[in-house]
């Protein structure tokens, strides 16, 4: 079963660091099993975001590129 999405963070336009930045203090206030959902348009972040989750003990459960051209 899909996980319900309980906070959407848009951070489109935005280059590394800001992107892992927000996501993190977004992050306070989920409860365990909450899933939250991060748009973004830096091509570096997925790398970013595994790498965070890794450390931080969170799970990526998705990661999704498309192309807006």
């Amino acid at each position: 079963m899909p996980a319900q999405i309980n906070r959407e963070v848009d951070l489109r336009g935005l280059k590394e660091p800001p992107p892992i930045l927000r996501t993190h203090h977004a992050l306070h206030g989920l409860r365990e099993g909450d899933a939250q959902m991060v748009t973004t348009t830096d091509n570096g972040t997925p790398d970013d975001f595994r790498s965070y989750c890794e450390l931080s003990g969170n799970a990526m459960l998705l990661s999704m590129e498309e192309d807006n051209m």
